[in-house]
C-alpha cells in the first residue's frame, strides 16, 4: 500500500469535508490543501482525482450509498459521510484498487477523524457496498479461501 496514496485519501476527506461544510470552489480547498501539505508526501494526483471525483459523482454516490445506510444521507455525520462518498467513489470507479483496500483505508481515515465507534459503521457501509459494485471481487475472494 502507497503511503503517497494514504496521504492522498486523507487529504481528500480533510477537503470533501471542507468542501461540505462549507460549498467552497473546490480549487479553492485543493490550494488550500496544498499549501498546507507537503506534496512530496501525497499522490497529487490520486487527491485530485478523488476530491472532483466525489464533487462531480456526488448525486450518483450519495444514490449507491442510501441503500447501505440507516438513516439519510442528510443525517449522517460530515466526517464519516466525507470518507464513506470517497469510498464509495473509489468502489465504484477506481476498480484497480482492491476493494479489501479501500474499506481498510475508510476504516483506518474513520478511527482517526471519525466518532468513537465511527468506523464500524463505515465499514459496514462499504462493506455492503463492495458486495455489490464488487461482486466478481467479492466471489473470487471467497473462492480462493
Amino acid at each position: 500500500m502507497s503511503r503517497t496514496r494514504s496521504q492522498a485519501r486523507r487529504c481528500a476527506v480533510q477537503a470533501l469535508y471542507q468542501w461540505q461544510l462549507t460549498g467552497a470552489d473546490v480549487a479553492e480547498v485543493v490550494a488550500q490543501i496544498m499549501e498546507e501539505k507537503d506534496a512530496k508526501k501525497i499522490d497529487v494526483s490520486y487527491f485530485r482525482g478523488l476530491l472532483s471525483g466525489v464533487v462531480k459523482q456526488v448525486d450518483k454516490i450519495d444514490a449507491l450509498l442510501t441503500p447501505a445506510l440507516d438513516r439519510s444521507v442528510e443525517s449522517l455525520d460530515p466526517v464519516e459521510l466525507a470518507i464513506m462518498r470517497m469510498g464509495a467513489y473509489e468502489l465504484q470507479y477506481n476498480i484497480e484498487v482492491p476493494y479489501r483496500v479501500v474499506i481498510n483505508e475508510a476504516v483506518e481515515l474513520a478511527k482517526t477523524f471519525g466518532a468513537d465507534q465511527g468506523h464500524k459503521y463505515v465499514n459496514g457501509v462499504l462493506d455492503k457496498l463492495a458486495t455489490t459494485l464488487r461482486s466478481a471481487e467479492f466471489r473470487q475472494q471467497k473462492a480462493s479461501k
